[in-house]
């Protein structure tokens, strides 16, 4: 008999996933999908995914570099290594989940994000992520210009964002992250379907004692004005502890960017 041999990596996500699925069927349940839930940086968990889809997050987020014509998931480029590629981390993964769930990443459970943040050579890597999700095509949200068709996993591309090249294509397989200037501009909802920004460059407030009442409406008012483009919304660099989570969903606020899974997902569960 033909012996069949894995990368350690892959071996190790591969464990790692039915040790997940294990838990699930010895519980009788598996985590309740959070679409608020936002994973920042989310390869620096103990578990890359992993870690987040067993707090039921709804929302991952992914730093790549180009290296030697692969996507390797790194914070910065001298911390990459050839076996952390964006296949072994996330799409691979997130494949197999999606074909033992029905078609989806919670067993009837809403639309998974991926969040992929381009560190340097947007048009390189753009070019090359385009080939490889062509492998993935079966369960990625498909971006046209007049519609979306959402399916189980929805890509969105954030940081170094080849803007133009993206906007040159008539079908996308993913879309664009704007930021808050972008509301001022008539981009299409099917192609920037969420705008982020830094949380720092917005607000003084900091999440220690009261929010004060003129930051608090203006936060309310930014969500209106996103959901009234029919786009989400989302900060990064802000305040990470209950008293900001509550106030980001009071506001409207759609994805709440944490480095905190297990306290998040506390937090929303008592907020159910």
């Amino acid at each position: 008999m033909k012996a069949f041999k894995f990368g350690r990596s892959k071996f190790v996500h591969l464990v790692a996933l039915a040790a997940t699925l294990s838990a699930a069927t010895l519980t009788g349940q598996m985590p309740s999908p959070n679409i608020h839930a936002h994973s920042h940086n989310d390869y620096l968990q103990k578990r890359p995914l992993l870690d987040a889809l067993e707090q039921g997050f709804c929302s991952v987020e992914a730093d790549v570099f180009l290296v030697q014509g692969q996507l390797l998931v790194a914070h910065d480029k001298s911390q990459v290594r050839p076996e952390r590629t964006l296949q072994s981390l996330y799409l691979n993964p997130l494949r197999e989940r999606v074909q033992t769930h029905g078609g989806k990443v919670y067993p009837g459970g809403p639309e998974f994000h991926l969040l992929i943040d381009i560190k340097q050579d947007a048009e390189k890597v753009y070019e090359t992520l385009g080939v490889l999700l062509e492998n993935y095509r079966a369960m990625l949200t498909q971006f046209e210009e007049n519609r979306t068709l959402t399916n189980a996993i929805t890509i969105t591309l954030s940081g170094d964002r080849p803007k133009d090249q993206m906007l040159a294509q008539k079908v996308r397989w993913a879309a664009f992250d704007g930021r808050l200037a972008d509301l001022d501009g008539k981009l299409s909802p099917h192609f920037m379907t969420l705008v982020s920004d830094n949380w720092l460059n917005h607000f003084n407030w900091r999440g220690i004692g009261e929010f004060p009442e003129g930051e608090r409406e203006k936060l309310r008012l930014l969500a209106v004005r996103a959901h009234d483009q029919g786009r989400r919304l989302r900060f990064w660099g802000g305040p990470d502890n209950a008293q900001a989570w509550r106030e980001f969903l009071k506001a409207g606020v759609d994805l709440i960017n944490t480095d905190h899974l297990q306290d998040l997902s506390r937090f929303l569960s008592q907020k159910q």
